[in-house]
Formats: C-alpha cells, structure tokens, sequence
C-alpha cells in the first residue's frame, strides 16, 4: 500500500505505486497514475488525467492537472504528463491540455521547477530545465532541453525557447528564442550565447566557438533571417563531425519559428 496520511484524500480508482507518499490534506482525482517513490507534500491538489512518472518530488500547495484556463475548453479528456525525477516546489500550477492542440501538457524529466510556477495548457517542456520563482508559461509553449527561465520571466503563448537558452529575470518574451542564447528584456532581445551554461554542461572550446559563430551570423552579420539560414547551412556542410549537431539544431529551430526570433 502506497503510505498515504490518514487525512489525505486519494479516489479509489487513482493507480499509485505502492511506494508513492501522499501527505497530509492533499487529494488525489480517479483519473490519477503516479510512480515509483514519488512524494506528494500537504496539500497538494492533483486531478485530471495526469499522468506521473517515478522519483518525483511535489512540494506543498501545487495544483497539478486543473481544468485549461481556456474558455474553449469543454471537459474533453485531455491529459497532463510529467515524467521522472522532477522536483516541483511550493503553489506550482499545471494545467490539462485543450482539444485545439495534441491535448497534452508535458514536463520532461530532470527538471526543478521552483515557487508559483505556471504551466499552461498545452506547455511542452524538455528534460534538465531550471524554473525560477514565478516564471510563467502561456498556452501552447515550448521549452527545450536544458533551458533557464530566471524569475517572473513570462512567455506568450505559442512561444519556443530552444535547448539550452537562458532567459534571464523580468523578462517578457514574445517571440521565439534559438537555441544557446541569452535573451532579456521587456520585451526581449537576445544578448549573446548562453556561454556559462554551456561549459557548465561541458562543451568543447569548438563547439562554443562554432556556436558563437553562429550566433554572430544570425545577429551580427546584417543579413536577413533567410540569408543566415543559408550561411548556417553552408557551415554546417563544412563542419567537422562535433560541431554539426549543435549547428543542425540552430538551423532546424530556425526553420520552425513560428512567431519569429528575438533579436
């Protein structure tokens, strides 16, 4: 039997791991599945179609897996997936997925996601990323791999950030930002590669250059978008083996931006 305070209230029809803890006040929905060795603090909400993977860490006072705050939102069946090793602290909101997109919101794995955070409907949000307090999502975000939102950073919806990007404190973001790159503002504008995040996570001293390069060729070079494009693809032809996955990412972020880049 899963350990569960006898204040808690968890729905008869919820799966839990017989090795999940549920706190004190908190309450569980029917359409509730959360793995192995996962803690739910007091007073934590989780309904929905949510779906919750092992070894993950929920603070006290989340809601997690609530109704869109969408008025086209009709009761579909949407879901909310949250992988492994995830720590999510206090007054932390997730909500379901909309009908209008795949009708899925997910949270990746690895990730820390700090105080007030909010994930809207329809958020897709990648493995290793850091949350500050009160960073903010709208509807249909998308976040990469190993992304930084610092505090009370918001980001318009439809928005993607790329893999490892920093967005840094009060920033309102309302447009797309490439991978490896520092933006801030209100609004936004990009100010460089993320370069202590990247040797954080050990890259090479060539990546770091090809990836500069690159940057310079985007923001620096006075071509046009499409232009850059075309010299990201030239490069990367030439490119030794090491450097052609980190140029091939910017180039293919590129050719899906949807509501254009930061610049």
């Amino acid at each position: 039997m899963a350990r569960i305070h006898p204040t808690a209230i968890v729905d008869r029809n919820a799966l839990l791991d017989e090795s999940v803890e549920v706190g004190a006040y908190s309450i569980i929905g029917p359409n509730v599945r959360i793995g192995a060795r996962t803690r739910i603090g007091p007073h934590v909400v989780i309904d929905g179609h949510t779906t919750i993977g092992c070894d993950n860490n929920f603070f006290q006072f989340c809601s997690i897996g609530g109704t869109p705050q969408d008025k086209k939102y009709a009761g579909e069946p949407t879901r909310l997936v949250i992988g492994d090793r995830n720590t999510i602290r206090e007054f932390c909101t997730f909500n379901l997925g909309t009908a209008q997109d795949e009708g899925i919101t997910s949270l990746g794995n690895d990730n820390l996601i700090l105080a007030y955070v909010h994930l809207a409907h329809d958020c897709r949000v990648g493995n290793h990323t850091i949350f500050s307090n009160n960073a903010t999502l709208a509807g249909h975000v998308h976040v990469g791999d190993w992304a930084i939102l610092s505090g009370f950073a918001a980001v318009h919806q439809f928005c993607k950030i790329g893999p490892h990007a920093f967005i840094g404190m009060n920033t309102s973001l309302t447009q797309d930002v490439p991978p490896f790159v520092l933006a801030s503002g209100h609004p936004a504008a990009a100010h460089g590669v993320n370069l202590e995040g990247l040797k954080r996570r050990g890259f090479t001293r060539e990546q770091i250059g090809a990836i500069r390069n690159a940057y310079k060729t985007i923001y620096k070079s006075g071509l046009t978008l499409e232009e850059a494009k075309a010299a990201l693809a030239r490069n990367e032809a030439v490119a030794g083996p090491e450097l052609v996955p980190h140029l091939r990412l910017i180039r293919s972020f590129l050719d899906t931006a949807s509501r254009g880049i930061v610049r």
